[in-house]
């Protein structure tokens, strides 16, 4: 067991109140660590708004010193990092290393930004000039799948811009998250950073809270929409990274080979537990059944188990609650389409579930229509392409999405038409910081990454001089 504490005004901090944290590939407590309340929940508002005068006039480039200490001291224990993250994640060691590294890009990305004043006009009668100014107390809510790279996608971002941060993350995942936080104790002032945890209860109490400015959220639809609802009556700026259920279009003249190893791994990484993994793919019928064998071999060959073990490529599902809606697709995906492998749950500790494709399946079938946010892939077949598109563009969601072809002009024509945030070309899951990621109708408000990103911790302030 170890032991773990909240980050609170500067101090470390225990609660009245304990929650157990489970390794998702064996099912044993791996640690307990503070449950947060109301009250503390209270104090670290308080701190971050009492913290936000002096950090919010504190030099830019000095915050964005500072933010590249935590990088470094992130990267001189990401060796720590990377063991926590697996064993309470569930992930590969290899995905769990790469998280942590591209955190830490994330964070130097930003610390290397700058918010320069904008000169938008100035001649003989007016001078205008745009600004940017902190907005205060930021709450950053964090999932699950990943839980350090999208914590390093809110809190840099937040603190270079002039604001403190109280940081909500999952409950299955606070571990990480609580561990750089200690990290952070020593290198921000105090109130900068703060952190609570929960079982879910302190969600709505950190949205309505009239202290904060901000919500930065990531998760499910469902409950993005009861944060956007309850934000409503103190009008905060929120931005909403949700759920995807991203399709993939497989032209006839594609490298089946070449295809199918990327297409699984984008569609498995993390056991499919990803917003941006390919979800639904679209199959040309010429290319149909061989494209489809190809997929069953990668399935076939991939080594689900332990995380931690050398050699693992897919590990568990994250939780227990997961786990279960993931078999009720599975059940489901079984009497809409056909099993061509997987299809079963492992019998042993852990949330393990085979990876499974599922062929001969049609839109209107859950496994298609929904988010799954696990280790299945249904294949549907097509001859139509433009009867592709509607039936893509119909959906409720529009995160990402991704045109396979040899023909690159053509597949980038065939892009402009399908409704995401993002659409690849002949890849999928591609991102870097420097990119804006958002996404289109229930899949997301707002931006995140890049200059666009960073400005949407900021407020537009328009400075409007006569001459």
């Amino acid at each position: 067991m170890t032991d773990y504490q909240l980050l609170i005004d500067g101090e470390l901090v225990d609660s009245p109140q304990t929650m157990e944290v489970v390794n998702p590939a064996t099912e044993e407590i791996i640690a307990k660590c503070p449950r947060g309340t109301k009250e503390l929940a209270d104090k670290a508002i308080a701190a971050a708004k009492k913290a936000f005068p002096a950090w919010s006039k504190k030099p830019l480039k000095e915050r964005a010193a500072l933010l590249n200490k935590l990088a470094d001291a992130m990267d001189e224990h990401s060796g720590e990092l990377t063991a926590t993250l697996t064993r309470e994640q569930g992930k590969p060691l290899a995905e769990a290393e790469q998280e942590i590294q591209f955190a830490i890009i994330f964070v130097r990305y930003f610390a290397a930004q700058d918010i320069p004043v904008k000169h938008l006009k100035d001649d003989e009668n007016c001078r205008i000039e745009e600004h940017h100014l902190p907005l205060g107390v930021v709450g950053g809510i964090i999932p699950w799948n990943f839980p350090v790279l999208v914590m390093m996608a809110k809190l840099p971002p937040a603190l270079l811009a002039g604001n403190t941060i109280v940081l909500k993350p999952s409950p299955t995942t606070p571990l990480g998250s609580l561990r750089i936080c200690e990290l952070a104790k020593d290198i921000f002032p105090a109130g900068v950073v703060n952190i609570i945890t929960d079982q879910n209860d302190l969600g709505s109490y950190l949205t309505q809270h009239p202290d904060v400015a901000k919500i930065s959220f990531t998760g499910s639809v469902a409950t993005g929409k009861k944060v956007m609802e309850s934000t409503a009556a103190t009008l905060k700026r929120i931005t909403l990274e949700l759920g995807g259920n991203d399709p993939g279009i497989i032209l006839d003249d594609v490298n089946v080979d070449e295809v199918a190893q990327k297409v699984f791994a984008a569609a498995f990484v993390n056991c499919g537990q990803v917003c941006l993994a390919l979800k639904r793919i679209y199959i040309h019928e010429s290319i149909y059944e061989e494209l489809c064998n190809k997929l069953v071999e990668h399935a076939k060959a991939a080594i689900v188990d332990d995380g931690s073990l050398q050699g693992t490529t897919i590990g568990p599902l994250q939780n227990k609650n997961q786990y279960e809606k993931v078999q009720a697709f599975l059940e489901q995906a079984k009497r809409d389409g056909n099993v061509a492998t997987g299809g079963e749950v492992m019998e042993r500790a852990g949330f393990f579930i085979q990876p499974t494709i599922i062929r001969d399946i049609e839109d209107g079938a859950q496994i298609v229509d929904e988010e799954q946010f696990g280790p299945i892939l249904p294949l549907v077949k097509y001859k139509n392409l433009d009867e592709v598109i509607d039936r893509i563009n119909a959906s409720e969601y529009g995160l990402g999405a991704s045109v396979w072809s040899s023909d690159v002009d053509k597949a980038q024509d065939i892009a402009k038409r399908v409704v995401a945030g993002t659409v690849w070309v002949n890849q999928h899951f591609a991102m870097s910081p420097d990119v804006p990621f958002g996404g289109a109708k229930s899949s997301g408000i707002g931006v995140e990454f890049a200059e666009e990103g960073l400005a949407e911790y900021t407020q537009r302030q328009i400075i409007n001089v006569a001459k």
